[in-house]
């Protein structure tokens, strides 16, 4: 090859094909994320602290951290869900039937929504009361195939659970961190110290 062949020649295949690879146009849509990645990034870009587990036994050792790091240990935790509170009934909670007297709920949620890192909840879970009455401390259990894209899909599905009589008191947890005083799209919205305990089940 010439001497001005090489220093004249256009780019290699192999790096107009990197270069096509890494740009695109300002008017190309963007690309996708798979929505199990696309709620993490959002719901931990809403304050939450997400622990994934693999097995039940990663699900309870997560608990306990979490209860040891808050000095929870001599703390009441609330359940409203009894199927729920056996589940966790090794972890030896204490456990109290008054709200009031509870620092942390635990709690299963209806969906984690994808394109903007909510929980969707209902009566099945908070029962009719709102959250503001609820503790500050949330540890909510879900599995990966409760994770939908959005909060059309997560209605949908509680609509399809519950054919014979649809729950109430249907809502999102969104918030948890304070927020700015400035942020108006939070006012009146019920921050919450959350954690995820999210198990794999697909």
């Amino acid at each position: 090859m010439s001497l001005f062949r090489k220093l004249f020649s256009s780019k290699s295949q192999k790096e107009k094909d990197i270069i096509k690879s890494n740009e695109r146009g300002k008017y190309m849509p963007k690309k996708e994320l798979p929505i199990d990645e696309s709620f993490t990034i959002n719901f931990k870009e809403n304050g939450g602290k997400f622990l994934y587990c693999d097995s039940l036994d990663e699900v309870y050792d997560n608990l306990n951290n979490i209860i040891l790091e808050n000095n929870w240990e001599d703390q009441s935790v609330f359940f409203y869900d009894k199927n729920l509170k056996d589940k966790f009934k090794s972890s030896q909670l204490n456990v109290s039937t008054l709200l009031s007297d509870c620092s942390y709920f635990i709690t299963t949620c209806e969906n984690l929504i994808a394109n903007d890192g909510s929980l969707l909840v209902c009566s099945n879970q908070l029962a009719e009361k709102k959250l503001n009455e609820f503790p500050n401390n949330f540890i909510v259990f879900a599995t990966t195939s409760q994770i939908v894209f959005n909060i059309g899909e997560g209605l949908r599905e509680i609509k399809n659970k519950n054919a014979a009589k649809i729950p109430t008191n249907i809502t999102t947890i969104k918030h948890f961190k304070l927020q700015d005083e400035k942020d108006f799209l939070s006012y009146g919205s019920s921050t919450k110290n959350l954690y995820l305990l999210l198990l794999e089940d697909l």
